[in-house]
């Protein structure tokens, strides 16, 4: 059999684990981030792909750094024909690259040469893209620039955000993998090289990112506040107190006022105007608090129609 060593993290990355054991696939190996401190307590947690890979008695290996050279030569004396990643999270060394006889192959949640990079969920949303998708690639020394085996498209609704198209691209991109990995064994897959001059990147989201700029157009900070939920979340300051914006709609308003002020408090929104329409937000979370809906944020005296947001 194809001996498969597989690498992943998150939870996008565990249904095409779990298919490629059910398929019948040798998964050698699955490697994936150490565990990490999670939440106030910092309590020691597994990522989603080893707690995946442990129901299903499958072996993990977790490098702080696959350039490490103990950690690198762990993975190669593993002697992979196949390795398959899904956001792993990791650059993956050239040694790495070259040592299984069928190649490296990545699950990418953007429909390349659109978006390389790690955030290509976050920025398709946030520039209002009406589709995605998945493709699977050959794997090489440059940032998600191999040649495409397949792709898949996914459309992405109004009211989509990162969380709801995560769960939506990691199920097509099970389903791509399960369609294509046996051209890949027996080598008659297709290889297409990317068109250099329509690529475009999605770094992994910066703190500055984040931050809401109320110049911007309802439209445009709607369309931020989905594409970082429900992680790492936009946020904007208040009486210079850092708050986390949920969730938000833009909707018409009879008042207006400068980008940032608050124009109107309806019963389950703050209505706030932006470089260009109006924004409500509907769920928020205010420094030091837990996340709320904005009808019981308005129940105390906290916000009036004139404050402002920066």
């Amino acid at each position: 059999m194809t001996k498969i060593v597989f690498m992943g993290t998150p939870a996008f990355s565990a249904p095409i684990l779990r298919m490629l054991v059910e398929e019948g696939y040798d998964i050698i190996s699955v490697v994936t981030q150490p565990d990490r401190p999670v939440g106030r307590k910092k309590v020691m947690t597994p990522t989603p792909v080893k707690e995946e890979a442990l129901r299903l008695n499958l072996p993990v290996y977790q490098p702080e750094k696959l350039k490490n050279p103990e950690e690198l030569q762990h993975v190669l004396d593993l002697a992979p024909d196949l390795i398959i990643t899904a956001a792993f999270g990791q650059i993956l060394p050239s040694e790495v690259l070259q040592a299984p006889t069928l190649g490296a192959i990545n699950v990418h949640a953007s429909l390349l040469p659109a978006y390389r990079g790690g955030a290509p969920i976050h920025q398709a949303i946030i520039d209002d893209q009406a589709e995605t998708g998945v493709t699977i690639m050959y794997m090489v020394d440059r940032l998600d620039a191999g040649d495409i085996i397949s792709q898949v498209t996914v459309p992405i609704g109004k009211t989509d955000h990162t969380g709801i198209m995560f769960d939506k691209l990691s199920m097509a991109g099970m389903e791509l993998l399960k369609e294509t990995l046996p051209s890949i064994i027996d080598g008659t897959n297709d290889r297409i090289p990317q068109d250099e001059e329509k690529v475009t990147f999605a770094r992994n989201i910066s703190r500055e990112q984040e931050r809401i700029d109320w110049a911007k157009s309802a439209e445009a900070i709607y369309n931020q506040v989905r594409g970082l939920h429900p992680w790492p979340v936009a946020f904007t300051t208040h009486n210079e107190q850092n708050m986390k914006i949920w969730w938000a709609e833009v909707r018409d308003s009879a008042k207006s006022g400068q980008p940032g002020e608050v124009v109107e408090l309806a019963s389950d929104a703050l209505l706030v105007q932006t470089g260009n329409g109006v924004l409500a937000i509907t769920e928020l979370q205010p420094a030091g608090k837990k996340r709320m809906s904005a009808t019981d944020y308005l129940k105390g005296p906290k916000i009036q129609v004139g404050d402002t947001f920066e």
